[in-house]
């Protein structure tokens, strides 16, 4: 029986974008059939890099990426990539949660193989929906943001989980509703729908990153709470921008206390 660690880096080290979704669904039905060992092989895990990804898209600074409206097609479009690239970069994420962090429960595993093969999901409707107008993954410039977070926390499961799925990963819960209704104001119901698919899935992923960044403080003996206002302060010390969306935060499992820090951030 071959490892889920080995299969995970497999996953990580595809570049074309068709391969990393087929790996991605072949090594989740093989571990959700029993097929994949959960045994620590004690070879230790490559010093994180990049993942493989396409030549395209290009990647460029945040502030270099064009702010398009929606009233077009083309700027539908390039919000349907936008989105596409952050799903592209998710699996990236919940296969290096598989492999980088050694000595967590099955269940920590089985989580994070179920959420890289939502977000290939994800990818695949995305990418028919860019096909569908017109475009194809990587014909716009994207940026870097969520994988050069998991590189910073490469160190520490703790930082990850705090970081990546209830930081940036939570972005997504906060703008897409209101992403979903300005697509419905110009007419655009197909990619509207797709989203509010990823929004209702988004929610358990986000709750993944809470429940084991608990069990990681939970384990080191540390205030969840105060670990993450701390956690904050060290890797995003210019605060996180609202509005927040509180209801979807609550269903992913957080606290008031870290609610209201956030409000008073």
């Amino acid at each position: 029986m071959s490892g889920l660690f080995e299969a995970a880096r497999r996953c990580i080290d595809c570049a074309e974008t068709e391969v990393k979704v087929a790996s991605t669904r072949e090594t989740f039905d093989a571990l959700r059939d029993g097929r994949l060992s959960l045994r620590d092989d004690g070879v230790l895990p490559a010093p994180i890099g990049t993942p493989g990804r396409p030549a395209k898209p290009r990647l460029v600074m945040p502030r270099d990426v064009p702010q398009r409206g929606l009233g077009s097609e083309e700027g539908r479009a390039a919000l349907v990539h936008a989105v596409a690239h952050i799903e592209f970069n998710a699996i990236n994420l919940a296969w290096d949660a598989v492999y980088r962090f050694r000595g967590m429960p099955d269940d920590y595993y089985c989580d994070w193989a179920s959420v890289a093969h939502d977000e290939a999901r994800h990818f695949t409707m995305l990418a028919a929906r860019l096909a569908q107008l017109d475009h194809a993954y990587g014909d716009f410039d994207a940026h870097n943001g969520l994988w050069e977070m998991a590189v910073k926390t490469a160190h520490s499961c703790m930082a990850r989980m705090a970081l990546v799925p209830r930081v940036l990963e939570a972005r997504g819960l906060d703008v897409t509703p209101g992403m979903i209704a300005r697509l419905r104001s110009v007419g655009d119901a197909a990619t509207a729908e797709i989203l509010e698919i990823i929004l209702c899935e988004e929610v358990p992923h986000v709750a993944a990153g809470t429940r084991w960044f608990r069990y990681c403080c939970e384990r080191e003996a540390r205030n969840p709470d105060e670990t993450f206002a701390s956690l904050l302060r060290e890797y995003v010390p210019t605060g996180l921008r609202g509005p927040f969306n509180l209801d979807a935060r609550r269903a992913a499992g957080f606290g008031e206390a870290e609610l209201a820090h956030l409000a008073s951030a």
